[in-house]
């Protein structure tokens, strides 16, 4: 066993940020709901806990609360943010609701820089750090001593030393907080005395005996999509279980240009993976016909891919466990069952989308990490870097870039559109690489109609939205900032090439408030 953190989730919609952030410091953590039973959280062995931000205020009379465990371990403690204000009032300090919230970039001064936690931090200048409160600590538990404050924020960073037991009133695991990182690596490795051992590498050994364990002798089915995250969880799969498992591709009809070939190609003939390839064109576009609802469709997609798996794998005989390529941030923005939490923001196919009724135990070994970390278990897999570096297509394809009714006409406009606007971003070496200038870059179809000129003629076309954006983590996103000409490029060749499209226009939101996809 790894030296591990135990971090418990409050529903913060950065809960798995801050897993990440320990985790990119080598050092193992898991992340659990706040009111998991404290057997499972202690069988961790944790060497300490973190506790997450979340929406409720401790004052209120069904806010979550800090399990008695925690703090009878006398193990070290980090609250953030709603954590920081539950170990106030763990404490018996006090919390209130604050006169003037504090949301986005705050400046904090360090009062203390030879506290643990900032013993990394350059303490001569005031620090950038992310807020989301409403909340603040009033006065602090006895033994308690202020590390920082903001203007709004007397207690913006608080400890006690002695016993290890540290808050913080902003996000350290958001990319906005300056030093944050080092935070988190300073708690878990200088307070909590984590040593700093995890790696790609150990996750794969870890992931690879975790499987084992729970598929045993049984068969797996696996649905491949072709992207990143199914090709890394293939091939821990078939790692741990060999021909116990069988891969199944369904052609949607709502997959990019050239796509259904190409995933056939990559994955039967050069990773050699047993793969059965499914032709559902008209069973899924038939199951969407009359629905807008983005969230019906999500549905709609996820409840049809597990019934055609349920029937593949009747026809391959009996197959106990369902295999997916499901990472963090589907699961958080789903608010899965395992994070009662969160909010939902969007059900994803294979989160939210899952009917009950389905006969196969799910296997997940992506389910904790994030893209990032999923491309870096890819790359020490030894998965081809077109593979590791593709660009992330969700699991319900074109359905949830067309804004509106599914049809075929509908899709075979986006799926040109797209394909030119990748190209062109592939020619300018912005794609499939680990230094490329966008992580993510699709076209979308809008349900409006503009007016157009077309060889001298009014024309009533339909509308492309361009996507392109920047991230390291996609649960925050920021536009990319293309060039005009590559751009007005674009336009031409779309409008020029894809019958009725007279309008192109190009998202320059970020997430949030914003989410990648527009569905």
């Amino acid at each position: 066993m790894q030296d591990a953190i135990a971090i418990l989730d409050y529903g913060s919609q950065t809960s798995q940020l801050i897993a990440r952030r320990v985790r990119e410091g080598n050092v193992y953590c898991e992340l659990f709901p706040w009111d998991t039973p404290p057997d499972q959280v202690l069988a961790l062995d944790p060497k300490g806990f973190i506790l997450s931000g979340g929406p409720e205020s401790v004052y209120e009379e069904d806010a979550p609360k800090l399990p008695d465990y925690v703090l009878g371990s006398e193990r070290p403690v980090l609250g953030i943010c709603y954590g920081m204000q539950l170990l106030t009032h763990a404490l018996l300090g006090r919390v209130t609701r604050s006169q003037k919230r504090e949301y986005g970039p705050a400046r904090i001064n360090v009062l203390d820089p030879d506290a643990p936690i900032f013993r990394s931090i350059d303490p001569r200048a005031p620090l950038s750090v992310w807020m989301s409160h409403g909340d603040r600590v009033e006065r602090l538990p006895a033994g308690v001593t202020p590390l920082a404050s903001s203007d709004n924020s007397p207690y913006a960073a608080m400890g006690d030393v002695g016993r290890g037991l540290y808050g913080v009133q902003f996000h350290p695991e958001v990319v906005h907080t300056s030093g944050g990182a080092a935070m988190l690596r300073a708690f878990a490795v200088d307070v909590c005395g984590c040593v700093p051992s995890w790696t790609p590498g150990a996750f794969i050994d870890e992931s690879v005996a975790a499987i084992r364990a729970q598929v045993g002798d049984g068969r797996v089915v696996l649905g491949l999509s072709g992207g990143v995250d199914s090709a890394v969880s293939a091939t821990l799969v078939h790692r741990a279980v060999g021909d116990q498992l069988t891969c199944i591709f369904v052609d949607t009809g709502m997959m990019r240009q050239g796509e259904p070939e190409q995933v056939v190609e990559s994955f039967e003939r050069a990773q050699g993976m047993r793969l059965v390839a499914v032709h559902a064109v008209e069973e899924f576009l038939g199951a969407l016909e009359g629905f807008t609802d983005p969230e019906l469709k999500r549905q709609i997609i996820g409840e049809k891919f597990v019934r055609i798996f349920e029937t593949e794998a009747r026809r391959l005989g009996k197959i106990n466990f369902l295999a997916q390529g499901t990472i963090y941030p589907d699961v958080i923005e789903s608010a899965a069952p395992d994070r009662p939490a969160a909010h939902r923001i969007k059900s994803h196919h294979n989160v939210g989308g899952l009917p009950p009724d389905m006969g196969f135990e799910l296997v997940e070994p992506l389910r904790f990490l994030f893209k990032d970390e999923v491309r870096r278990v890819g790359a020490a897999l030894n998965l081809p870097e077109k593979i590791v570096w593709r660009q992330p297509f969700p699991g319900p394809g074109l359905a949830v870039r067309i804004l509106g009714e599914i049809t075929w006409e509908r899709l075979e406009v986006l799926r040109a559109a797209d394909a030119i606007f990748l190209e062109e971003l592939d020619c300018a070496g912005m794609l499939h690489h680990a230094e490329a200038e966008t992580q993510q870059a699709f076209a979308v179809l809008l349900p409006v109609r503009s007016v157009g000129v077309m060889g001298d003629q009014r024309a009533y076309g339909q509308t492309i939205a361009l996507r392109a954006v920047t991230t390291d983590d996609f649960m925050t996103a920021d536009f990319a900032r293309l060039s005009w000409d590559l751009l007005a490029r674009v336009s031409a060749r779309i409008t020029n090439e894809v019958p009725n499209v007279t309008r192109v226009v190009y998202d320059v939101s970020a997430k949030p408030p914003a989410t990648i996809e527009w569905e």
